[in-house]
């Protein structure tokens, strides 16, 4: 039982693969993108609909959405949609996180609230909502440096193929050291408020492409001696406000720009990474209960280092 859930992870895994390293631009179904629009408007439907697919199926696995958004649509000769498109496909996968952890999330808030109304400092769902906020300031304290003192971030080389190659290949590293050395001792019961401080520096991470934030969480938690699904299950709370925000932030921009067709892919887009992130969630925290993340480690390192190979080939242009 357990090899075949292995197996039918590693299948869903291997999809956002098939796009990410294809060795040549695919035409599928797809109209040639129109050089002097960006982002969403030259987005169709169904470009939108596989997009959220990729949103969804990488998002919470470790291995960065970020990096896949920006590199499918450009292998599959799409362009890149932008960072705003991004951004705001992500809220999709916000609902999703909602939805599956709809019950624990109005536990932690009412346990929270009561904890306060009876001066109980100690209760663990206080506690454990305020680790999740103090994990989530790190995150907005760097990106808003960077929004004011980097203004062309969006655009800056950091962001470029070849950047994000890099960036997976030492994340890959870095996540088989913890995969290594972690202990794997402490469950979901047993989070502090530190810890929720210590991953939020990790999930700050994520503001370079290709680090993968749900990557970069999971490394800090194995190495913080946290069991595998608790890393995870800490993970994705912890991007709820985070991924809200940037949502957010950058849906006014994006509706301010579209016309209304450009409405509907971003619509569709959405959806699909709504239904897809569903599923990673579901399969991550099963897989995680009886398996290590090296499935995850060795897609990374192959996948950076296709990347710099297509790159060095003159298949992908390192922009």
């Amino acid at each position: 039982m357990a090899l075949s859930k292995r197996l039918w992870f590693v299948l869903i895994s291997a999809a956002s693969a098939i796009f990410a390293v294809a060795a040549f631009p695919l035409k599928v179904m797809s109209t040639p993108p129109n050089p002097e629009v960006s982002g969403v408007q030259q987005m169709n439907i169904l470009q939108a609909i596989v997009l959220g697919f990729v949103q969804g199926m990488t998002e919470f696995l470790p291995i960065s959405s970020t990096a896949h958004l920006k590199v499918v649509p450009i292998a599959l000769g799409w362009g890149d949609p932008g960072v705003a498109f991004t951004a705001v496909i992500q809220l999709g996968s916000i609902a999703a996180v909602l939805w599956y952890f709809w019950e624990d999330l109005t536990r932690i808030a009412k346990g929270a609230f009561r904890a306060i109304a009876q001066k109980d400092y100690a209760d663990y769902d206080l506690r454990l909502s305020i680790g999740i906020a103090l994990g989530t300031l790190p995150i907005v304290f760097f990106g808003l440096l960077i929004k004011r003192f980097i203004p062309d971030y969006d655009n800056s080389p950091i962001r470029s193929i070849g950047a994000i190659a890099i960036a997976s290949i030492v994340m890959s590293i870095l996540l088989g050291i913890a995969e290594k050395l972690g202990k794997r001792q402490r469950d979901f019961e047993q989070l502090t408020m530190n810890d929720g401080l210590l991953m939020g520096l990790a999930q700050s991470l994520a503001l370079i492409p290709g680090v993968s934030r749900s990557g970069s969480t999971l490394t800090a938690g194995l190495f913080m001696t946290l069991q595998r699904e608790t890393a995870a299950r800490f993970s994705f709370l912890l991007g709820i406000p985070a991924i809200t925000l940037a949502g957010l932030v950058e849906l006014k921009s994006v509706l301010g720009e579209v016309s209304g067709t450009g409405i509907l892919p971003l619509i569709a887009g959405v959806i699909s990474a709504a239904i897809f992130s569903y599923i990673s969630i579901a399969g991550l925290l099963r897989f995680l209960k009886t398996q290590s993340t090296w499935v995850f480690i060795w897609y990374r390192l192959a996948f950076g280092v296709a990347i710099l190979g297509a790159i060095s080939a003159g298949i992908l242009k390192n922009s």
